[in-house]
């Protein structure tokens, strides 16, 4: 796969079993679909009923996805998000994330870092996402993701 195939392939474009090749394009295109910050979008790539820990929330299904996106995109604005391949199998991958993100509440610029393990069905749809995750806070001027 080429990187600008990289670059443009949707999550769902992935399917298992995965190589080294296609773990990094599926981490790539779940990258690119959560910088969108559209809870539409970005829960396309779930299974109607995909459950989901992310942090000490517990939920499941299509529906729950969007409305939590859509609760953390209005806390979370000026989102910026970058994922890296840490470990995959033939329908599990394991990521280790950062993003940034302003509090307007707080006024105030935070760094999240974090891991994810994903199960993946047949058709390429997560079927499981668990995410784990420590919010620092930083100033403006020491922001890598702008």
């Amino acid at each position: 796969m080429s990187n600008q195939t990289q670059t443009l392939a949707k999550p769902t474009d992935i399917k298992p079993p995965f190589t080294h090749e296609t773990a990094k394009a599926k981490v790539k295109a779940a990258e690119n679909a959560w910088n969108t910050c559209d809870p539409e979008v970005v829960a396309r790539a779930y299974t109607e009923n995909s459950k989901w820990r992310n942090r000490d929330d517990f939920f499941q299904g299509r529906e729950e996805i969007k409305k939590f996106l859509t609760r953390k995109w209005n806390r979370e604005t000026s989102y910026r998000l970058m994922k890296e391949l840490w470990a995959y199998t033939d329908n599990r991958i394991s990521v280790r994330f950062e993003y940034e993100w302003y509090n307007e509440y707080e006024n105030q610029w935070y760094r999240t870092h974090g891991n994810e393990h994903w199960e993946f069905a047949k058709d390429g749809l997560m079927e499981v996402r668990d995410m784990s995750a420590n919010d620092v806070p930083i100033n403006e001027e020491d922001r890598r993701y702008k």
